[in-house]
C-alpha cells in the first residue's frame, strides 16, 4: 500500500477546516494539502445537528469567513443556511476535491529523522474499514472541541422507567414526531433556547427544565442596516462593515459585563422582563453568576419569549430527582409530565478529534504542555489546532489562526527551515487552565468537565490565550515569527553521517 504525502494535512472538513484550506490555497499556493474527514460529508457541526430550529448562536458577519461575504438576511442564521455557505465555499474553490471522506484519524507520530508526521487512520468505504497511513510536513487539527460520536447525557436515576423516547439533540431521530406531545427539554443553553420555540410550534406544550437560569438577550432577526447598504455597496464591503460592527458590539457587551456586572445584569434582566411581561416569574431569568461567566444566549426576534407569553411553553427551575414512567420527578416533589424528554445537556469535549500525538514514538500528553499563541503546542513540532473564541464568534479566531499558520509556513520556506517548535525557556511562567476566568464560559458545565483533558496556558505571552479578537489580530497577523520562543531547525539529522540539525532560536 502506497502512503500519500502532503505538505499539510487538515483533520476535519467543518467550518474551520474548509476555512483553513482556503487560506492555504490563497497564501501558500505551492503547498499540497488534503483534508481528512471522518464522516461522509462536509459541514461538521452544521451537518451533524439536525434538531428542530438549529441555528447559529453568533451573528453571521463575524461567524462567516473573513474572505467570503455573508449575503443572507438573518442575523442569526438557520443551520441549513450555514451548511450551504460552507459547502458553497468548498465548491467554489475546489476544496471539496481535496477531501478524503470516511477517514477517522487515530494517531500521528512525528519523526525527527524524516521531519514528517505519519498519520494512521481508519478508512471506511462501502462498509469496509481498512487502516491507512499518510505523511505530511505540517499537521493541523480542525476537528473542533467535542466528540461527534455522541453528546453528553448525565446518568439520570430511573431513566429506564420512562415510557417515552429520551433524545439528545446531537443524535436527533429523523422520524421523531412531537406533534401534540408534551415535551420536557433538560438544559438552558443555546441548544435548549433554540429547541423550545421551534418545538412549541407543533407540540402540545414544551417545558424547559433548568438547574439554574441563563442570561438571554433578544436580538433582531434581520440586519436592516446591511440590507440597505447592500443596495448601493459591494457585498464584500457590506460584509466587512458588518463584521467590524459585530466585533465592536461583541467586545463592548463583553467588556461592560466584565467591568460592570451588576449594571449589565440589571439591563439584561430588564430587557427580558419587557419581553415576558407578568406571565413568567423572573426567577427563571435571574442567574446566580455574572453576565458572561457563561455564554450569553441570543434569542432572535424574541421567539422563546413569544412562546412563553402565548402559553405554548414554560420554564421550570429545579433539580431532577429521578425519571418516572410519566415524566420527571423534581426534588421539590413536583412531577413534570412528558411524552418526550430531550437532554440538551451539552457535549463530550474532545480535542484533535480524539487523535493521539507522539514524537519519535513517545506519547505526548497535551495536558502537561501549554499552547503557543492559542494555536501551536509546546514542544511539539509542526502541529497546530484551530480553537475559536468562547466569548465571541468562533470564526474570528479560526481565520486569524489559519493566517498565522500560513505566515509561519512561508517564513520557514524563506529561511529553509524544516521544523518549527515552540519551546518554553522562561522558568517564571505560571501555568493555568486553557480556558480561565474572563474567557466567557468558564462556569459552563461542559467546560468544567473538560478542563482536565485540555492543554494549559501561561500567564504571559506568547503562552497566554487571548479570548479577545482585538488583541489576537496584531499578534497573529503581524507579530514577529522568530520571537525567541519558536525554534527553527534548518536541516534534519542525517542518519548516515550523524550530522546534527541546525537550530535557530530567537
Amino acid at each position: 500500500m502506497t502512503t500519500e504525502h502532503f505538505d499539510i494535512l487538515i483533520v476535519g472538513a467543518g467550518l474551520s477546516g474548509i476555512g483553513a484550506a482556503w487560506h492555504f490555497q490563497d497564501k501558500c499556493p505551492n503547498k499540497t494539502y488534503a483534508i481528512l474527514e471522518a464522516r461522509d460529508s462536509i459541514g461538521g457541526t452544521w451537518d451533524i445537528h439536525r434538531y428542530p430550529g438549529v441555528r447559529s448562536d453568533s451573528e453571521m458577519y463575524t461567524y462567516a469567513y473573513n474572505f467570503k461575504p455573508w449575503t443572507g438576511t438573518k442575523v442569526i442564521a438557520d443551520g441549513h443556511e450555514i451548511l450551504e455557505y460552507i459547502r458553497e465555499t468548498a465548491r467554489e474553490n475546489g476544496i471539496d476535491k481535496k477531501i478524503r471522506y470516511g477517514v477517522k484519524v487515530l494517531k500521528a507520530d512525528w519523526s525527527d529523522a524524516t521531519n514528517t508526521w505519519t498519520v494512521t487512520a481508519e478508512r471506511t468505504v462501502d462498509g469496509e474499514t481498512k487502516k491507512v497511513t499518510y505523511t505530511c510536513n505540517f499537521l493541523l487539527s480542525c476537528a473542533g472541541y467535542y466528540s461527534y460520536e455522541a453528546g453528553y447525557t448525565p446518568e439520570f436515576k430511573g431513566r429506564k422507567n420512562f415510557k417515552g423516547p429520551v433524545v439528545h439533540p446531537q443524535e436527533w431521530p429523523e422520524d421523531l414526531d412531537y406533534t401534540g406531545k408534551k415535551v420536557v427539554i433538560i438544559g438552558s443553553g443555546a441548544t435548549a433556547v433554540t429547541l423550545l420555540p421551534a418545538m412549541a410550534e407543533k407540540a402540545k406544550h414544551v417545558t424547559m427544565l433548568q438547574r439554574s437560569p441563563t442570561y438571554m438577550a433578544n436580538i433582531p432577526e434581520k440586519d436592516h442596516i446591511s440590507d440597505a447598504l447592500r443596495l448601493v455597496l459591494p457585498d464584500m464591503l457590506v460584509h466587512r462593515l458588518g463584521r467590524a460592527r459585530g466585533v465592536a458590539l461583541q467586545r463592548g457587551v463583553f467588556r461592560l459585563s466584565q467591568s460592570a456586572p451588576k449594571l449589565t445584569s440589571t439591563i439584561l434582566r430588564g430587557l427580558v422582563k419587557r419581553q415576558v411581561g407578568n406571565k413568567v416569574d423572573m426567577k427563571h431569568f435571574t442567574p446566580s453568576y455574572n453576565p458572561w461567566d457563561e455564554r450569553l444566549c441570543a434569542v432572535p426576534n424574541g421567539d422563546l419569549f413569544k412562546a412563553l407569553r402565548k402559553g405554548h411553553a414554560s420554564v421550570v427551575t429545579n433539580h431532577i430527582d429521578k425519571f418516572t414512567k410519566n415524566g420527571i420527578l423534581l426534588q421539590n416533589g413536583e412531577e413534570l409530565e412528558a411524552d418526550i424528554i430531550v437532554t440538551a445537556t451539552g457535549f463530550n469535549i474532545q480535542l484533535l478529534g480524539g487523535m493521539q500525538l507522539s514524537v519519535n514514538q513517545e506519547l505526548v500528553k497535551l495536558t502537561e504542555g501549554m499552547v503557543y499563541k492559542g494555536t501551536l503546542f509546546e514542544g511539539i513540532p509542526n502541529a497546530a489546532m484551530i480553537f475559536g473564541y468562547t466569548n465571541s464568534s468562533w470564526t474570528l479566531k479560526s481565520d486569524l489562526s489559519s493566517e498565522f499558520i500560513c505566515r509561519l509556513l512561508n517564513y520557514m520556506d524563506q529561511m529553509g527551515a524544516v521544523k518549527a517548535t515552540p519551546i518554553n525557556n522562561d522558568p517564571t511562567i505560571e501555568k493555568h487552565s486553557f480556558i480561565t476566568d474572563g474567557s466567557g464560559c468558564t462556569n459552563a458545565s461542559y467546560i468544567q468537565r473538560a478542563l482536565k483533558n485540555m492543554p494549559l496556558q501561561g500567564d504571559k505571552l506568547p503562552w497566554k490565550v487571548h479570548m479577545n479578537y482585538l488583541k489576537d489580530l496584531p499578534m497573529l497577523r503581524y507579530s514577529s515569527l522568530n520571537d525567541g520562543t519558536m525554534e527553527f531547525a534548518l536541516t534534519g539529522t542525517l542518519e548516515d553521517t550523524n550530522e546534527p540539525m541546525v537550530v535557530i532560536s530567537g
